[in-house]
C-alpha cells in the first residue's frame, strides 16, 4: 500500500488531525484567511469530498484547528510550570515553552491573530478567547503564588503583570512574524523574560 493510500484510508480522529497538520502548515506559508479547502484538500491529496466527509465546512476546520491550538498549547504551557521549583521559575519556563511551541508551529500565530481580527462572531474567534483567558487566569494565579512566597514585588499588579507576559509573548512573535523567522525567537525570548523578571521580582 503506497503512502498516498494510506492517507486515504486513515481512521476518522486521525484523519482530523492530520487535516489540522495540513491547515497549520499552510497558515504558516501564506494569509490563513486565503486558505481555501480546495488547497487544504490538494496538499492532503485529497478530493473536497473526501475531506467534507470528517468536516462540513471551512468554520467547522478552523475551529477544530483552534480546539488543537488552544489545547496544546496550554497544556505545554501548563507542563512546563508545572515542573518548575517556583511561582517565578513557572513563569520563566511558561514563557519559554509559548515561545517554543510557536516556533515549532509558525501558522499557529497566522491564525491566531487573523481570529481575533475577524469582525463576525464565530466558533473559532470564541475558542481563542477562552484560550487567552485561561491563560490569564493561570497567570493570574502564579503571580499571586509568587507574592505570597515572596518572589515578586507585594505591590504588583496581577492584571497588568498578566497582560504585560501575554504582551511581551506576542510582540516577540510578532517582530519574527515581520522577519519572516522564527528560529531565533529562543535567544530573543530569554532577554526579553529577563527584563520582564526585573519588573516584577521583589527588590531585594
Amino acid at each position: 500500500m503506497t503512502m498516498d493510500t494510506q492517507r486515504k484510508h486513515l481512521p476518522a480522529d486521525e484523519r482530523r488531525a492530520v487535516t489540522i497538520e495540513a491547515v497549520i502548515k499552510l497558515a504558516a506559508e501564506q494569509n490563513p484567511s486565503d486558505i481555501t479547502t480546495a488547497a487544504i484538500a490538494t496538499s492532503m491529496k485529497l478530493t473536497q469530498g473526501a475531506l467534507f466527509r470528517h468536516f462540513p465546512s471551512k468554520d467547522a476546520i478552523w475551529q477544530a484547528a483552534m480546539e488543537w491550538v488552544a489545547n496544546h498549547l496550554l497544556a505545554r504551557v501548563e507542563r512546563a510550570a508545572r515542573h518548575a521549583a517556583s511561582p517565578l521559575a513557572a513563569l520563566e519556563a511558561m514563557f519559554m515553552a509559548h515561545i517554543v511551541f510557536v516556533a515549532e508551529h509558525a501558522g499557529v500565530p497566522r491564525m491566531l491573530f487573523g481570529e481575533l481580527q475577524r469582525a463576525e462572531d464565530t466558533a473559532a474567534k470564541r475558542m481563542v478567547q477562552t484560550m487567552i483567558r485561561r491563560y490569564g487566569e493561570r497567570l493570574h494565579t502564579l503571580i499571586e503564588e509568587g507574592k505570597a512566597a515572596g518572589e515578586l514585588d507585594p505591590q504588583l499588579d496581577p492584571a497588568a503583570a498578566a497582560t504585560l507576559f501575554i504582551g511581551s509573548i506576542q510582540g516577540l512573535v510578532m517582530q519574527a512574524l515581520l522577519a519572516g523567522d522564527t528560529r531565533h525567537m529562543r535567544q530573543e525570548a530569554a532577554g526579553a523574560f529577563a527584563i520582564y523578571r526585573r519588573g516584577i521580582a521583589r527588590a531585594a
